[in-house]
């Protein structure tokens, strides 16, 4: 099954993505900063990121799904965020980040298991 990478400073979050997803059968690695994130995606090469907007600064997701881009890692990210309902501001993949999809946060595990499985279909069909 795949592997997903989770880079989330909240321990809650990535605890439960990790139940919801490992239930589904999906191998699990996490990172709590941008620093450790990036390395375990360099080193492990998974086939989705799971990335949070804020972590230490308010921009730190927007800045890694940036160095992933610029450093050729073209794996498709899931970026989760309170930011639009935090700030009241709307926006897509692909206007202010290179992401493929957004979430807000708090999620379902319904939703976070059907974002994910889109994901992995539109990655696998790209990919052959």
């Amino acid at each position: 099954m795949a592997l997903i990478v989770i880079i989330d400073d909240d321990p809650d979050i990535i605890e439960v993505s990790t139940l919801v997803l490992k239930s589904k059968g999906y191998d699990i690695a996490t990172a709590n900063n941008p620093e450790d994130g990036f390395e375990i995606v360099n080193k492990l090469k998974p086939q989705l990121i799971i990335l949070d907007v804020m972590m230490d600064e308010p921009d730190d997701g927007f800045f890694l799904a940036q160095k992933f881009r610029r450093n050729k890692i073209d794996i498709p990210i899931l970026m989760y965020t309170s930011v639009s309902k935090a700030i009241g501001f709307e926006y897509g993949a692909g206007e202010m980040v290179p992401v493929d999809d957004f979430v807000e946060k708090p999620i379902s595990p319904e939703q976070l298991v059907e974002k994910v499985e889109n994901l992995l279909k539109k990655e696998k069909k790209r990919s052959k």
